[in-house]
């Protein structure tokens, strides 16, 4: 065959760049409008922000806002989820094969710090729930994965404990360490952060029972 036969078709790729470069761009416009909602909610939380305001914090217009959210509360869980992702991402799983004071320390740290970023977020999550069964299975989402957290970090000492017990614990704790007992800490009775990863600290080693093995 002549290399030079002009019947020989050529992939044509040029569409398909094109098509990607516009999903690209899309995906792109639908992070920074979810990111500006984020923002305007740390702002006006627990209230909504409009569509008019997220269109302008994020430089496009309503239009665009709603051709990728059907409405409000689709972007809202849009963001739910990106923050769960967030929360995830910058909070892994660290020494919890450590000491008993150094696991303590560490979970209360990293609970803090999510507790103290996403708080806005939470709050307007848990005033604006409404119906919704989406945000409602969010919300229990996030409680579930702190429990899971508590259970692999205190996994010493609540294998000392019968079912009902082990249960009761992690019951008290996750109330103990939830984002409203954060906020009453930083904002009700003023603590400072390194106060508030304190009082937590110490009101869980008091709630945890004695560490096999180290004598505690």
């Amino acid at each position: 065959m002549n290399g030079n036969d002009s019947s020989v078709q050529r992939p044509r790729t040029v569409p398909s760049v094109r098509i990607d470069g516009r999903r690209l761009r899309s995906e792109r416009t639908k992070q920074l409008i979810i990111e500006a909602y984020l923002a305007l909610a740390y702002e006006k939380s627990p209230q909504v922000p409009t569509a008019a305001e997220i269109a302008q914090r994020a430089g496009y217009s309503v239009r665009s806002v709603f051709e990728r959210f059907p409405d409000i509360h689709a972007l809202q869980v849009a963001a739910a989820d990106y923050a769960l992702v967030q929360v995830a991402a910058l909070a892994p799983a660290r020494d919890h094969d450590g000491d008993r004071q150094t696991r303590i320390k560490t979970q209360i740290g990293t609970r803090a710090r999510t507790c103290e970023r996403w708080l806005p977020l939470w709050r307007s999550l848990i005033v604006n729930q409404g119906d919704s069964p989406e945000l409602k299975q969010r919300i229990l989402l996030s409680r579930e994965r702190a429990v899971a957290r508590l259970e692999l970090m205190y996994a010493p000492e609540l294998a000392t404990l019968s079912a009902q017990e082990r249960r009761d614990v992690l019951i008290v704790l996750e109330a103990l360490t939830d984002v409203d007992s954060w906020a009453r800490m930083r904002e009700f009775f003023g603590l400072s952060f390194e106060e508030a990863c304190e009082a937590w600290e110490r009101a869980t080693d008091r709630l945890l029972p004695p560490t096999r093995g180290e004598g505690a």
